[in-house]
């Protein structure tokens, strides 16, 4: 008789003692196998991205590490080698010998005319708001700005840095807070992006900029101009900290000195003098209410703040060597007008032979395996003959071994600032991925914390995949702003804020718009596609050792070996820390057998343009594998910067080249080298020539090539 509604069997089912309505079953399932698929799916794009990032960062600090090898290399030549020294002994002069006075007539801008058809911004000092506000907006709209100004804009940061000290002391207040920016690398979208977001500098937003202003970006020198302005504009609030690339001799091999003389054809040698002057006069770190230190590469078990307080940092031009005793340089010369004043007393008595000379250099492991902080003995020897030369002179030899000592010590204490990562176990080691700094633990951040009273120390120097990372029990900062800095959609940008109470706000980006069209799996596999395009080119380009190292495991000569011999002769030739089982799929296919035809795989690595047949020793596939190298040596050559070096310093760059790869190269292949990359047939060789002879190949010069190397272990 009642009304109520009673439940049917059939369209309920028991599950966990309730009754669920039998529709709802199928949907739960569905849902179960959807979540566990997604969860499957970004496993697979996560697994995918960190070997992706890998490889990146792999070849990035190689690239680093093949640098410092070469400058070691050459430093060695110098101090040893008269032709040599002549030619590349430019690249270590000190030019502190030179008065203020001397420094400011060298780059004087008045004799600079501003044409009349000029449309670029244009600067008067002291500056104003909307001067800089203008220059933003000019470079925004891809202007430039007139080499005058720049020359003027330089001169006046230079005088300001003078006079700031090495670690710069800000605070906070109520009202207050401080924006701290990582790492730039010459990525002009991103600090404009930054300065949208989170507003222009000014006394109402200070900022903090952590180095690595310049290279591998295009718009370096524009991001300099920029900060220099808002430094003049507001020097109180705005702070610029050195990084490891404001250093001429990384400025080489990474883009921003083709960069300046490129963009400034007329004066762009002036430009590039003037900077590495600026470059040895930015503060070294930042301190901000006493208990954040920021610092672009980080710290060691002896970095000691006091001490770092004290060092004359203009002293270090570059820090990849310490620089010469103030005694081996004669007190009244100039450096500017006469480029081989400077140093070639101290040397004099230490070059001893010649590279024509057929001496072996049989020391080569001592320069190209050791870390920056080796080469610390090789100085002690250097001034040890110094002081021998001193005796003989009757100078104390007791305070040569003071300055020496010291020299050293500030040396190391600035490279481990500019160069150190943090890792995870405890103790503190030479950073022998990078060559240069080393690697501290968490031990090493406590006790240093704990020793200057502080609670966080906030770096840079390392790409981000989210533009930040904690690290050290949260004591340590990494902070990254250059975005897409690997590739589209590899990383984002950060840049944070911190207030009286010291807690980081973060505010990340992506500067491009491509990004917010990308799906995740778009995203990922083009970042992915780059990385493995660089990879195989490694690959390829190290084709002869790489077979050897496979003939090593095939001694019957069947062409083929498995892939666990595959993975570990590549780990050993590319000295790549990547792994290599994962990136199976990627890089090889293997036979039903599970074995690798490797003259079978060579031939699916090579691209258009490449002639993929096996010739040992080509000179095209050593110039391709030491490109970057070849084109660093070709600038340091090219004194003047004009891009042309003559066919007489094209050889001595082959010779260079030679020695430093242990290799014998003959007069009669060089010049008939030469004839084949001239193409242009003027007489000279310019950085387009150059760089396009060792990016193409033919058959033809790949024969021609086969003569060029011999072997100093070969008969």
């Amino acid at each position: 008789m009642g009304c109520g509604v009673s439940k049917s069997s059939e369209f309920y089912s028991k599950k966990g003692g309730k009754d669920v309505p039998l529709i709802v079953v199928p949907a739960m399932r569905a849902a179960v196998l959807i979540q566990r698929w997604f969860r499957r799916y970004t496993a697979r794009m996560e697994m995918r991205r960190r070997y992706t990032w890998n490889i990146f960062q792999s070849m990035e600090y190689a690239g680093e590490q093949d640098q410092i090898k070469l400058y070691n290399f050459l430093g060695y030549l110098v101090d040893n080698f008269t032709p040599s020294g002549n030619l590349i002994s430019h690249i270590f002069r000190d030019h502190d010998v030179c008065r203020d006075t001397e420094w400011e007539r060298y780059f004087s801008y008045e004799n600079i005319d501003v044409p009349e058809i000029y449309s670029g911004p244009q600067l008067t000092f002291p500056l104003t708001v909307s001067q800089v506000a203008g220059l933003v907006e000019a470079f925004k709209n891809k202007q430039q700005l007139h080499s005058r100004y720049v020359l003027q804009l330089l001169l006046e940061t230079w005088k300001l840095l003078r006079s700031l000290p090495n670690i710069n002391r800000v605070s906070t207040c109520q009202s207050k807070e401080i924006t701290i920016c990582g790492d730039l690398h010459g990525q002009l979208l991103d600090l404009l992006l930054i300065f949208y977001k989170n507003g222009m500098p000014s006394q109402a937003t200070p900022y903090v900029f952590n180095g690595d202003f310049v290279d591998r970006g295009k718009d370096s020198i524009e991001i300099l101009l920029i900060l220099f302005s808002y430094l003049l504009l507001y020097p109180g609030d705005v702070h610029l900290n050195r990084g490891n690339h404001e250093d001429h001799i990384i400025n080489l091999r990474y883009g921003f000195t083709k960069e300046v003389l490129g963009k400034y054809k007329l004066h762009g040698k002036r430009i590039l003098k003037l900077l590495q002057k600026i470059f040895s006069w930015l503060p070294l770190a930042t301190v901000i209410d006493q208990r954040v230190l920021i610092v672009h590469g980080g710290i060691s078990d002896t970095t000691d703040l006091a001490l770092i307080t004290r060092i004359d940092r203009h002293r270090y031009e570059s820090v990849l060597r310490p620089p010469k005793q103030k005694g081996a340089l004669s007190g009244g010369q100039s450096s500017l007008d006469d480029d081989d004043s400077v140093s070639n007393i101290s040397l004099h008595n230490r070059r001893r032979s010649s590279l024509a000379n057929d001496k072996p250099f049989g020391t080569r492991d001592s320069f190209l395996r050791r870390s920056l902080q080796d080469f610390s003995a090789t100085v002690k020897k250097t001034v040890e003959e110094e002081q021998e030369a001193r005796q003989r002179q009757g100078s104390n030899p007791l305070s040569s071994e003071s300055d020496s000592d010291s020299t050293n010590d500030e040396w190391k204490q600035i490279l481990d600032m500019l160069w150190s990562d943090p890792m995870a176990q405890n103790g503190c080691f030479p950073n022998e991925l990078r060559g240069g700094g080393c690697y501290w633990g968490p031990n090493v951040t406590e006790e240093f914390l704990s020793r200057h009273n502080l609670q966080l120390i906030i770096r840079s120097h390392e790409c981000k995949q989210e533009g930040y990372e904690f690290c050290h029990n949260r004591k340590v900062l990494t902070l990254f702003s250059a975005s897409n800095y690997y590739e589209v959609g590899s990383n984002r940008g950060a840049v944070i804020r911190l207030g009286p109470n010291l807690v980081p706000y973060f505010i990340q980006y992506q500067a491009s718009d491509l990004t917010l069209e990308l799906t995740l799996k778009q995203s990922v596999g083009r970042t992915e596609r780059s990385a493995l395009k660089a990879l195989k080119e490694q690959l390829f380009a190290n084709k002869s050792d790489l077979i050897s190292a496979f003939q090593e495991y095939d001694k019957d000569n069947t062409g083929r070996i498995s892939f666990n011999d595959w993975a570990k002769a590549v780990g050993t030739v590319l000295h790549l820390d990547l792994p290599w089982r994962m990136l199976r799929s990627q890089l090889v296919t293997l036979t039903p057998d599970n074995m690798l035809n490797y003259h079978s795989w060579f031939n699916e690595l090579s691209w258009k343009g490449r002639n993929t047949e096996h010739v040992e020793q080509t000179v095209l596939e050593t110039l391709y594998k030491h490109r970057s190298t070849l084109e660093t040596i070709f600038r340091i050559v090219d004194t003047d910067n004009s891009g042309v070096i003559s066919f007489e310093d094209f050889g001595q760059t082959w010779r260079l080249l030679g020695a430093f790869l242990k290799m014998q190269i003959s007069d009669e292949a060089i010049s008939d080298l030469l004839v084949s990359i001239d193409t242009n047939k003027d007489g000279n060789i310019d950085i387009e020539e150059f760089m396009e002879a060792f990016r193409l190949v033919d058959r033809n010069r790949l024969e021609r090539g086969n003569t060029v190397f011999i072997r100093k272990d070969e008969p």
